[in-house]
C-alpha cells in the first residue's frame, strides 16, 4: 500500500512562475544579444548569447524536474520523485561547465585573429540586459528559499552568471573602445574571465546536487530538532539512531526509538505513532518518519 502524500500545488505554481519568467526573459535576451554581438562585432557578447542560450535549456530542465518531482508517489516510487529536482539542478551545473569551457575556447582561440573593435551601441544593450537578469536573479533567488527548491536556486544563479558575463562584455568592450587600436582583444580577455566565473558557479552548484542524490545527511540542527521532538514523547527513554535524507524539498526520516523493554507491544507502537506525529507537526518539512522500537538496556536506564 503506497501512502498518497498531499502534492504542494502552490510550492510547484510559484517555482514555475519563477522558472517561466526567467524563460521567457531569457529568449527575448538571446535574439538580442547575438543581434548585437555579430552586428557590433563584440566576441564577448556573443559569448554572453551562447551562456543564455544555456539559461534557456536549463530553465527549461528544471521545469521539467519541477513537474515530475511533484508527481505523487507510486508503486514504483513509493519515496515520490523529489530526486527529480537534484537531477535537474545537476544537469544544469554541468550545462553551465560546458559553456564555460565553450566561451573560453572560443575567445582564446581567436584572439590572434585580426579583430574590429566593438561598436559603441553594444554597452547601452548591456547595460539593460545587466540590469533585467540582476532583478530576475533577486526575484528568482528569493523564490528558491521561499519554496525551499535546489533546482530553482540553481535557475536563480544561473541569471546571475549572465549579469556576470554581461558585465564583463561591458569592461571589456569599454577598454577596447577607450584604448583604440590595440586593444581589442580586450573583448575576448573579457570573455575568459566571464567563463571563469561562471565555470566557478557550475562547480559550486554541482556539488550540493551531487550530495542530495547521494542522500548526504542534512546538517546536524535539523537531526537534533527532530531528536528533541520525539524525546517529548511520554514513554520514549532515548533515540538510538536518527537517519535523515531529503527527497525534493522534504525529509524522510528514520528514527530508532527506545522504550521500556517491559512495555506491551500495543503500548510502543502507540508511542510510534505520537513520536512521528509529533515530528511532522514540529517540523512541516518532514514528510514521513520510519520508527523502529528498541528495548532500554538496563545499563543505559540505569545510568539516566
Amino acid at each position: 500500500m503506497v501512502n498518497n502524500f498531499p502534492v504542494s500545488s502552490a510550492r510547484l505554481q510559484r517555482s514555475l512562475r519563477a522558472t517561466f519568467l526567467g524563460l521567457a526573459a531569457n529568449v527575448t535576451l538571446v535574439v538580442a544579444k547575438f543581434l548585437a554581438g555579430i552586428l557590433g562585432h563584440s566576441q564577448a557578447l556573443i559569448a554572453d548569447a551562447v551562456e543564455s542560450l544555456a539559461d534557456i535549456f536549463s530553465s527549461i530542465i528544471v521545469w521539467r524536474g519541477l513537474v515530475v518531482a511533484e508527481t505523487p508517489p507510486d508503486d514504483d516510487h513509493p519515496y515520490g520523485h523529489g530526486k527529480a529536482e537534484p537531477i535537474a539542478a545537476a544537469s544544469v551545473s554541468v550545462m553551465l561547465l560546458l559553456a564555460a569551457g565553450w566561451i573560453a575556447f572560443t575567445a582564446l582561440h581567436q584572439l590572434n585573429e585580426p579583430r574590429v573593435a566593438p561598436s559603441a551601441y553594444t554597452l547601452v544593450i548591456l547595460i539593460v540586459i545587466i540590469a533585467v537578469k540582476e532583478i530576475l536573479f533577486r526575484f528568482v533567488l528569493k523564490e528558491s528559499e521561499t519554496v525551499e527548491s535546489s533546482a530553482v536556486e540553481t535557475d536563480a544563479w544561473h541569471h546571475r552568471s549572465d549579469a556576470i558575463t554581461s558585465s564583463a562584455a561591458f569592461l571589456g568592450i569599454s577598454i577596447s573602445l577607450i584604448g583604440g587600436k590595440g586593444y581589442e582583444a580586450a573583448d575576448n580577455w573579457a570573455a575568459v574571465a566571464a567563463a571563469a566565473v561562471i565555470g566557478f558557479n557550475g562547480w559550486r552548484l554541482l556539488l550540493p546536487a551531487v550530495n542530495e542524490l547521494m542522500d548526504r545527511s542534512p546538517d546536524r540542527e535539523l537531526i537534533e530538532k527532530i531528536r528533541a521532538a520525539a524525546r517529548t514523547i511520554p514513554g520514549v527513554d532515548g533515540v538510538e539512531k536518527c537517519f535523515v535524507r531529503k527527497m525534493g524539498y522534504q525529509f524522510f526520516v528514520d528514527m530508532h526509538v527506545e522504550v521500556n523493554p517491559l512495555m506491551t507491544v500495543e503500548r510502543s507502537h502507540h508511542i510510534g505513532h505520537e513520536v512521528k506525529d509529533k515530528v511532522r507537526a514540529q517540523i512541516p518539512s518532514v514528510r514521513d518518519v520510519l520508527i523502529h522500537i528498541e528495548p532500554l538496556k538496563p545499563a543505559a536506564k540505569s545510568g539516566s
